[in-house]
């Protein structure tokens, strides 16, 4: 059975820039973890490479003085095809490699032992791998010690994530939600694709503070976060923008169809049970997005449907130029 997640690369390339991972070329704390495979291997080259659309970027390399190649000549860029390590011994005896300028020129890789970095949603989004200069084979202890260090690589990026989610609710803090965004944009503009983005606000939710307490109203963002990330799809983003304001990115959406989306939340909320959670429900204001647009632009023309939403009774989707939603409907 085919695995969906290994074709799919809009979702892989939003898992990678979810941890906000190519702003900076190189990790000196994945240093560690390459000397040490480096050594228990017996390999001169181990490195950290992340694939995105174009190249492939080291984020620790020993060994080899390089910050990143083309993605088509990249091993790893086979590597993240399959949930398995790809393992090489001679690559001048492989059809996929033998031509490859990475293998008949610097740094002439002969044997190549991969293991993916795998997200928890499932999407491989680079590589930990071993390389040697001359023919090498590689022992099933050797392919199973990569594949741990390949999990603690990935258990370190998600804690680095830490810092760009909210505490509370686990969305995406303002700031990478939009760096987030900005990424999703930029690589629709080269899919001539469009995205929508809306802004969530809890309906009278200051009255949900005074009547229930500030610990209540925390249970309730909490539990509209978790409704909200249900609904969403994988390629999709959500942050928190502050207060009891959400935002959602859409991505690779028509407006009519962000909307469709935006509606089966705003459902899911109001139908919400939650322990020692009072009932609520949301409004929701939605815009589509060029590929060009800077995020607070898009942003306040969201402001501005929700705004409508709200002067129309709350409880509603309102898009600009489309018919709203509403809970009457």
């Amino acid at each position: 059975m085919s695995d969906p997640k290994l074709t799919d690369e809009a979702g892989r390339l939003l898992a990678l820039h979810r941890y906000c991972a190519l702003d900076s070329v190189h990790e000196p704390n994945f240093d560690t973890i390459t000397g040490i495979v480096k050594d228990l291997l017996g390999v001169p080259i181990c490195a950290v490479s992340l694939i995105d659309e174009e190249q492939q970027r080291f984020k620790s390399i020993q060994g080899l003085d390089s910050k990143g190649t083309p993605r088509e000549v990249a091993f790893r860029h086979q590597t993240i095809k399959s949930r398995e390590p790809m393992i090489i011994e001679d690559a001048t005896m492989d059809a996929r490699f033998v031509k490859n300028p990475l293998v008949t020129g610097e740094p002439n890789i002969r044997a190549y032992a991969g293991a993916p970095l795998t997200t928890p949603d499932g999407y491989n989004i680079g590589a930990l791998c071993a390389i040697h200069r001359r023919r090498h084979d590689f022992t099933p202890g050797d392919i199973e010690r990569l594949q741990r260090f390949a999990k603690v690589v990935v258990d370190q990026m998600e804690l680095k994530t830490l810092a760009h989610r909210d505490f509370l609710t686990g969305a995406l803090t303002r700031r990478a939600f939009s760096d987030a965004v900005t990424s999703g944009l930029a690589r629709l503009g080269s899919e001539k694709r469009s995205a929508t983005i809306a802004v969530l606000d809890v309906d009278h939710f200051k009255k949900v503070n005074d009547d229930h307490g500030h610990a209540t109203g925390d249970l309730v963002l909490k539990a509209i976060s978790q409704v909200v990330r249900g609904q969403l799809r994988s390629t999709d983003l959500f942050g928190r923008l502050g207060g009891e304001e959400f935002g959602i990115f859409f991505y690779a959406t028509t407006r009519n169809e962000a909307v469709e989306g935006a509606e089966r939340i705003r459902r899911a909320i109001e139908a919400m049970e939650a322990p020692d959670c009072p009932k609520v429900t949301v409004s929701i204001g939605l815009a589509a997005m060029e590929h060009d647009e800077e995020f607070d632009h898009a942003l306040a023309h969201a402001d501005t449907a929700l705004y409508a939403a709200k002067r129309e009774g709350r409880n509603r989707c309102v898009a600009a130029e489309i018919p709203p939603f509403s809970a009457a409907a």
